[in-house]
């Protein structure tokens, strides 16, 4: 994987927190497959972080890019919404798979786009 897009992301990887929020997000490379990890939450006062995230992942020139979040500790509806608005600009035949997300991830992803395709979700 492409370790170059650290300095894509305004100085490195997207880790925010904030004065408003005790929110952090931290975003780490997978070792062993295209994508990577993150661990925190989405919301409000990390967003810039996570639609910065999303948009490299997009960018990424494996066929499948993971995305694993198990360490996600909340996720926002709007969060969701810029995932959904990142595989909908995936070229076809790309997908990204997210992995062990919080149980609200696959609920608002059938609530607002069914069959969204791109995307696969492995739940917990």
């Amino acid at each position: 994987m492409d370790r170059a897009w650290e300095a894509d992301l305004a100085g490195g990887l997207p880790d925010v927190s904030s004065a408003r929020s005790t929110g952090t997000l931290q975003v780490r490379p997978l070792a062993d497959r295209p994508g990577w990890r993150a661990a925190g939450e989405i919301s409000l006062s990390t967003r810039t972080a996570w639609e910065r995230a999303l948009d490299r992942l997009a960018r990424e020139n494996a066929e499948v890019c993971h995305l694993e979040l198990s360490a996600i500790t909340f996720v926002d509806v709007a969060g969701v919404s810029a995932l959904a608005v990142a595989v909908q600009g995936l070229p076809e035949g790309r997908r990204i798979m997210i992995e062990q997300p919080p149980a609200a991830v696959g609920r608002v992803l059938e609530m607002f786009w069914p069959g969204l395709p791109g995307v696969e979700v492995v739940a917990r």
